[in-house]
């Protein structure tokens, strides 16, 4: 009788030791809800284009979307650009960025939406999304709001030209870059500034204007040197 009786003590303490499932199934993810944070974030767009992303997905330039080292990958994520209070929602859709004094790294067409691509870095704050809470269509809206920037400009038809089409904090990307655009990337302080020099009044105009197009507005004409 004593052993049975201890047998039986065995099994409820067994059971008893296991978590249950149902409540292993209530406790949200940390990410959820509960990640705020506020930091320095850039932007990458055509120079990788194509290139395989932690999703496995390739890296689409104007798809709204953030790097992140931790957050789940597609999950979703209120960013609000601290300067402007504009906020959008985006998607965690590759791990980054690999500077340690960034938060995030944005994909050009949330830089656009966000309104932030037109600065080399921006300060953001991010806030995880709970799943089934805010939905994934929201990411497009006000997608009209960001215009395409012209440039008027009366440039001396003799004269010689630079065409400075963005700046990086990273050399790969401005090397990237360059590369696409038969430009060069220099070092200018402590940014990568990606410029094509010896041109003329229309072909400025001309590189000028793919740059816009390729989504880098702040591609400009300077005199040259």
């Amino acid at each position: 009788m004593r052993l049975r009786v201890e047998a039986f003590a065995l099994v409820v303490a067994v059971l008893t030791a296991i978590p249950s499932p149902a409540s292993a199934d209530t406790v949200p993810s940390p990410h959820y809800g509960s990640y705020d944070a506020t930091g320095r974030a850039s932007w990458y767009g055509h120079e990788l284009a194509g290139h395989r992303t932690a999703t496995g997905r390739r890296f689409d330039p104007d798809e709204v979307m953030i790097a992140h080292r931790t957050l789940p990958l597609e999950s979703m994520v209120e960013v609000t650009d601290v300067d402007t209070g504009r906020s959008i929602i985006a998607r965690v859709g590759d791990r980054g960025p690999g500077r340690a004094d960034r938060v995030a790294d944005l994909s050009l067409g949330a830089a656009k939406l966000l309104g932030t691509n037109k600065r080399a870095v921006a300060r953001i704050r991010l806030r995880a999304l709970a799943p089934g809470g805010d939905g994934p269509g929201l990411i497009l809206a006000g997608a009209s709001a960001v215009a395409p920037v012209s440039r008027p400009i009366a440039l001396d038809p003799h004269a010689q030209y630079r065409v400075q089409l963005a700046s990086f904090s990273s050399r790969d990307r401005a090397q990237a870059l360059g590369r696409r655009f038969s430009a060069q990337a220099r070092l200018s302080g402590r940014v990568w500034r990606v410029e094509r020099s010896g041109m003329t009044a229309d072909s400025a105009k001309a590189l000028r204007d793919a740059a816009a197009q390729a989504g880098y507005d702040d591609a400009r004409i300077l005199h040259q040197d």
